[in-house]
């Protein structure tokens, strides 16, 4: 019935017009900056080069560099949009500004479009930090004062771990 070992089949071979059909069946999926959907292209023609040990894979690296593009140009990509999406879904998650930033650089998201953007957003780090702690329920979200006395170093670690500056710790554990 069923073959104890299931054999993979092989990547298909990369062109620019699969290399187009997959970008758009990502953005359909995903909202996403232009290069991770350039790196996402990538993978996969790696992946085919790692099969075909003697395919050049240059040629299709220009192709997806063409179609991101093409992507970017239609307005199926854009790294402003994908940033504020980021920002927002972040910024209600109690994540910090720091830890924000770099997780939208890791994204290929530049400097100047993460600052212009938290400029337009009502950030407050306190607020921020205030709905991190509610959320994990630390601080003066937890049970009892004996609790909070007891488990203030750790609520200090974690606040601090997770990218909050420590005036800002200290008046989010000290305030009633």
């Amino acid at each position: 019935m069923f073959s104890a070992k299931t054999t993979k089949s092989a990547p298909k071979k990369p062109s620019k017009a699969r290399l187009r059909n997959i970008a758009l069946y990502y953005l359909e999926r995903f909202e996403t900056s232009e290069d991770n959907l350039r790196a996402v292209l990538r993978r996969r023609i790696d992946k085919y080069a790692f099969f075909d040990k003697e395919y050049n894979p240059m040629e299709a690296y220009a192709w997806a560099d063409e179609v991101v593009e093409e992507c970017s140009k239609q307005n199926f990509v854009n790294d402003e949009r994908f940033a504020g999406f980021k920002i927002n879904s972040y910024l209600n998650a109690g994540k910090p500004r720091r830890y924000i930033e770099q997780k939208l650089k890791q994204k290929g998201i530049d400097e100047q479009t993460i600052d212009r953007l938290f400029e337009n957003t009502n950030y407050s780090e306190l607020e921020t930090a205030l709905n991190f702690a509610k959320k994990k329920k630390i601080g003066r979200f937890r049970a009892d004062d004996e609790a909070r006395q007891l488990n203030r170093q750790k609520d200090l670690g974690t606040l601090v771990r997770a990218g909050f500056d420590f005036e800002i710790v200290k008046e989010v554990l000290d305030d009633e």
